[in-house]
């Protein structure tokens, strides 16, 4: 089997971290979004179960068949979003909002409208949001240190060396280290951990207008323009080609089946995307796919086990996933800057759209990353519409 094959310690590595700071950065905002709906224990764990089964699948299978890192997440700004703006909703209209925003992600995909935006955009502005996007959490590997500073000092140490010598398993080994170091400093949460299963449970769907424009539409556009446009450009700047519209479409048709269940919002993933895709995971690109498949199947056992995993998940350390995460994605940090500045024709564009991202400021909404291309983007036409005809008659 050649997924047996391309499989690697680094692959399994970034994979498992992938899951870890994907899933402790945002299921306390997913938690208050389920809640924000009146949501019972049992309905919050099937929304666990819902959001595992779906991240997980829709990452796996298409890795495989495509034998590319397909990444899939839920919407961390969309959960933040329902938090705020769920209130006042029951759970029945806010199932009708999540399938209300599938069908129109579902439209987005098999229009192909998205993708061909996303294609308009210059190389140089997609590698600019791409190290907006990610430079926060390399500095927070950093100031971590702050509350944590031997065991920060102890995984950075580690990463230095391990680059030196075993570069292919800087992570893994790293993280080995962080693992022991907080074990032996009593800083993982074992009592978090109670091994139950997840169950589904169904919640009937009530379609109302207030829902649709409150919920819905919100939803629909944060989905899209705070993590979708993030997931392509991390695609892109990595040197991936990929369906994007099938994705697309397919993220929103598995919201469409799963809603009920608590699927509020699956979308490309931007920040584990990263991870993945980047040399840690394998130096061959070719092979990389293995970390998101290994992502996708952690996310199933998430799905399964529920309450088990996420509790083991969260009993690590805050200061151990800031750090991990900063250190797994310096090499993609880099290479986004590399990319974003290389070309002297885009380079002011480039870093306006960088600094707009890593600045997060949230206009109307909706979150810096959407307002990093625009403002990449305007900066870009002032400086070069009408210079090539210019140049031509000249």
């Amino acid at each position: 089997m050649s997924f047996v094959r391309d499989l690697s310690v680094s692959a399994a590595s970034a994979g498992f971290v992938a899951t870890l700071v994907g899933f402790t950065s945002s299921v306390a905002l997913v938690f208050q979004a389920a809640q924000a709906f009146g949501a019972s224990e049992a309905v919050i764990a099937s929304w666990m179960w819902a959001l595992g089964l779906g991240m997980g699948l829709a990452t796996a299978i298409p890795s495989l068949i495509l034998r590319k890192p397909v990444m899939i997440a839920w919407s961390t700004p969309g959960a933040a979003v329902l938090a705020s703006a769920g209130l006042g909703f029951d759970l029945a209209q806010a199932t009708g909002a999540f399938m209300l925003s599938a069908l129109m992600i579902v439209l987005a995909g098999f229009t192909g409208w998205f993708e061909r935006v996303m294609n308009r955009i210059p190389m140089a502005i997609a590698a600019g949001l791409l190290a907006g996007v990610l430079v926060n959490f390399g500095m927070a590997a950093f100031s971590a240190a702050q509350a944590a500073p031997l065991l920060v000092l102890a995984m950075l140490a580690t990463y230095l060396l391990s680059k030196r010598w075993l570069s292919r398993y800087a992570v893994p080994l790293t993280l080995l280290v962080a693992v022991a170091v907080a074990a032996v400093q009593g800083g993982i949460a074992w009592s978090e951990v109670a091994w139950d299963w997840a169950v589904p449970v169904w919640t009937t769907p009530r379609f109302t207008w207030q829902a649709a424009v409150s919920v819905a539409l919100p939803l629909f556009v944060v989905t899209m323009a705070s993590q979708n446009m993030p997931g392509v450009a991390v695609i892109r700047a990595t040197g991936y080609q990929m369906p994007i519209s099938r994705i697309i479409s397919m993220t929103g048709l598995a919201t469409l089946v799963l809603a009920p269940f608590g699927g509020y919002a699956l979308n490309l993933a931007a920040i584990t995307a990263a991870i993945c895709m980047g040399p840690e995971a394998h130096p061959d690109p070719k092979r990389r796919y293995a970390a998101a498949v290994i992502n996708g199947l952690l996310y199933v056992l998430i799905g399964l086990f529920g309450a088990a995993v996420a509790g083991l998940l969260i009993a690590f350390p805050k200061e151990l996933v800031a750090a991990i995460a900063g250190l797994a994605l310096l090499s993609t940090i880099g290479g986004g800057l590399v990319a974003a500045l290389q070309d002297e024709a885009h380079r002011e564009p480039a870093l306006i759209t960088f600094l707009v991202t890593a600045s997060g400021v949230t206009l109307a909404g909706i979150g810096s990353a959407f307002w990093g291309v625009v403002a990449g983007s305007v900066a870009l036409f002032v400086q070069q519409y009408g210079r090539t005809r210019t140049a031509t008659r000249t």
